[in-house]
């Protein structure tokens, strides 16, 4: 099952997972599958990625935000990742992606999504920096905005050591990118 039919299976299967509550998880259920594997025979660094993809798809589909996005003429967009692999993950094994929003300063927000083997074990950890882009004023969106425009009132949480680390190292590496224009 290519990603074209496990996305339709999450927009098919979203609303028996209810509504996703900021601070609350999202969990997609896979099976590592041939397509999924490398010369290893795990799943490949690329798959996990596009695994992720889903997880946040699942997360802006349940909460109203893709809703809320088409709406406003707004994207959501990835700013960076870091990932690191910790267990493998073989042909057919059964894991799950935990997708969260983790927390946000100004128009940043920070998302996890880890990869959890059948028997518990963490497979592999992504964290992403992502925004939302108000494409009619050119201008990411401050995460209280949007918020508000979902009707929340949940307020982000201070970031942990490692979190603002990774901001940092997020920051850095954009920056040394756009040097090189």
């Amino acid at each position: 099952m290519y990603v074209w039919a496990r996305m339709a299976r999450m927009i098919a299967t979203a609303s028996s997972r209810g509504p996703y509550v900021m601070g609350g998880e999202s969990r997609l259920a896979f099976r590592c599958l041939p397509t999924d594997i490398d010369y290893n025979v795990h799943l490949n660094n690329a798959r996990y990625m596009m695994l992720a993809d889903l997880g946040r798809i699942d997360i802006f589909l349940r909460s109203g935000l893709l809703r809320l996005a088409r709406k406003k003429a707004w994207a959501p967009m990835m700013g960076g990742l870091q990932s690191v692999y910790v267990r493998e993950i073989r042909l057919w094994r059964c894991f799950e992606v935990v997708s969260s929003i983790e927390s946000w300063e100004g128009t940043q927000v920070i998302g996890k999504h880890r990869f959890v083997l059948d028997s518990g074990e963490t497979a592999a950890l992504i964290m992403t920096n992502a925004g939302i882009y108000d494409r009619a004023n050119r201008r990411f969106v401050d995460m209280g905005e949007v918020v508000a425009a979902l009707e929340t009132s949940v307020q982000p949480r201070p970031l942990t050591e490692p979190e603002r680390l990774f901001m940092t190292s997020h920051r850095r590496l954009r920056d040394l990118a756009k040097a090189g224009d």
